[in-house]
């Protein structure tokens, strides 16, 4: 592994089980605490992710201009604030306030994407980043069962007071030991692309590549906004099912990114392999849709998991090697800020859709979207990403 690897691999896995200790007791708290009506507690979560689409981008360029550490240390730091000021709150607004902060704060999840770019040479990037997306999928298994656990021990209010405590230790942890990789990125010249890359976004084709990340987001989020109540309409899940499948395809996921994803990208590329990500996701949404009993779950779920793991983390290294290593961090900030979009509109649009069509119109509008949008890749072939030396002097 480069040097510091593992150092911002674990530095993202404590900062989600942080976020995932908090999550399953935010509604719960605002309704029993603050009277929160169930349109209020959706804007509450949703005012997470808003956050996150408005700062990912700053904070992404932030670090290209000052470096990755400081950037993901005060962003940890923002991160205990406002799990400790969820906790202390006493009023609705003050409550939203917090969740904002802490939206704010977790934006620094591009930045941790870009820090591993740095060191990560071009021909691991994948494998690297898809290890990223495993750590994300492993903080959310834990950090949940670790709020659920607390919240049982210590009642109400203290999950937050858990989550602040962790960011706060990651955040000191991540001062003594996170490298700063910002300058890692010029010594991979001479093994990287040849001449400095793609200086605006439109010479990398970053536009058609991001609206993509969009259409992949949008879908997905709408699947999960709506599946425990899909669950329960078409094979009659209870409250503890939701929670078994929703860890299970956390799992699944996780599983792929972490292992599968490198060993495809290598037999067949980064671009043809976000291609087939995307095809299984419309293909397990598509299946999802007609699904009235166990036995056809279980294989629109392997789909999803199957695709929605392979699209991630190559979805990622395709942009960042198509633009120049000075701008990884705003073209990843703004990728995250589209995804935090996304998870912002999707799952309303898909739980209206639910409401007011059928149970499987998410599903079905969703499968369309991602299989419109892995068409729409096609376009991005016209902007050819900069060959290594390596590829250049075998003649490739």
């Amino acid at each position: 592994m480069p040097a510091g690897y593992w150092v911002i691999w674990l530095t993202v896995v404590i900062d989600l089980i942080g976020f995932g200790v908090a999550l399953p007791v935010l509604g719960p708290y605002a309704r029993d605490h603050f009277r929160a009506s169930g349109t209020q507690v959706g804007l509450l979560i949703s005012a997470y992710s808003f956050a996150q689409f408005v700062f990912s981008p700053i904070l992404g360029r932030v670090s290209d201009r000052i470096g990755r550490k400081p950037v993901i240390v005060f962003s940890l730091i923002g991160t205990a604030v406002g799990a400790l000021v969820t906790g202390l709150a006493g009023s609705l607004w003050l409550l939203f306030a917090a969740r904002f902060f802490d939206g704010a704060s977790g934006a620094s999840g591009s930045v941790a994407q870009a820090a591993v770019a740095d060191i990560a040479p071009p021909e691991r990037r994948v494998a690297l980043l898809g290890m990223i997306g495993a750590a994300f999928g492993i903080g959310f298994t834990i950090g949940p069962a670790i709020g659920g656990l607390a919240s049982w021990l210590g009642g109400p209010r203290t999950p937050f007071y858990v989550a602040a405590a962790i960011s706060g230790a990651n955040a000191i942890a991540a001062l003594v030991r996170l490298p700063e990789t910002r300058h890692s990125a010029a010594r991979h010249a001479a093994s990287g692309p040849v001449g400095p890359g793609a200086r605006t976004w439109r010479e990398g084709g970053l536009p058609v590549l991001i609206a993509v990340a969009f259409a992949s987001a949008f879908a997905f989020s709408a699947f999960e906004g709506t599946f425990s109540i899909f669950g329960k309409a078409r094979v009659g899940f209870t409250q503890s099912t939701a929670g078994f499948a929703f860890v299970l395809i956390g799992l699944m996921v996780s599983a792929v990114q972490g292992g599968l994803v490198a060993r495809v990208v290598r037999a067949r590329g980064e671009l043809p392999v976000l291609r087939i990500g995307m095809g299984l996701v419309a293909a397990g949404l598509a299946v999802m849709a007609a699904v009235h009993s166990w036995w056809l779950l279980v294989p629109a779920l392997a789909l999803l998991c199957a695709g929605q793991g392979l699209a991630s983390p190559t979805m990622s290294a395709v942009s960042v090697s198509r633009i120049a290593p000075d701008r990884r961090g705003a073209v990843l900030g703004v990728q995250q800020s589209a995804n935090a979009l996304a998870r912002v509109v999707g799952p309303a649009v898909g739980g209206f859709l639910f409401d007011r069509m059928s149970p499987s119109a998410p599903y079905v509008g969703g499968a369309v979207i991602v299989a419109l949008g892995a068409v729409g890749l096609g376009a991005a072939r016209r902007f050819p990403v900069p060959r290594t030396k390596t590829e250049q002097l075998l003649g490739n």
